[in-house]
């Protein structure tokens, strides 16, 4: 098959996994669905202060699974992307999510590269405090695909001079 360069396809794992798709004419970004078959195991990761992290499984029970305060869960998408070269997918939390019951993505945002070609998983924390279920098929995150602009890093031996009238490090355009 003849396939442009600049479009994004998707495998599904699964006949069963949503597809990726935008919620509005306007949506900037593609919604992310989970995909929790019943019974089906997820990774769940705990910070414990004086030992390593732990990593447990844990069950997919009536279409939903728990994650606990602080705990982060890897929630497969039953998506595999087929990125062009040249491109890369950004995943970001949805603010409602955040908002309605404290999941968010652990990693604020996270990138997949054009070589990436497994099943995509996204890193969900619960920062509400409380006990939350993940439910199958719910809108997780939201995506885009971004073009990579190639650049190279180089090593000066000059300091870069200032630029505008900005004065201070770290929190300097704060207003007091």
């Amino acid at each position: 098959m003849s396939r442009m360069t600049s479009d994004l396809y998707f495998y599904k794992t699964n006949p069963e996994v949503n597809e990726p798709i935008r919620a509005t004419e306007g949506s900037a970004c593609f919604d992310i669905c989970s995909f929790l078959p019943e019974d089906s195991l997820v990774r769940v990761f705990i910070n414990h202060y004086d030992q390593d992290i732990e990593i447990r499984e844990r069950k997919v029970v009536k279409g939903r699974v728990q994650i606990n305060p602080t705990e982060r869960m890897l929630v497969p998408t039953g998506l595999i992307f087929d990125i062009p070269a040249g491109h890369s997918i950004r995943l970001y939390p949805r603010s409602s999510l955040a908002l309605k019951q404290g999941l968010t993505l652990a990693n604020n945002v996270g990138i997949i590269d054009s070589d990436y070609v497994e099943p995509v998983y996204m890193m969900v924390y619960n920062i509400s405090g409380y006990q939350q279920f993940v439910s199958d098929g719910i809108r997780m995150c939201q995506a885009e695909m971004v073009k990579e602009f190639l650049h190279v890093i180089m090593e000066s031996d000059i300091r870069p001079e200032r630029k505008t009238d900005r004065d201070g490090g770290f929190g300097s355009t704060g207003k007091e």
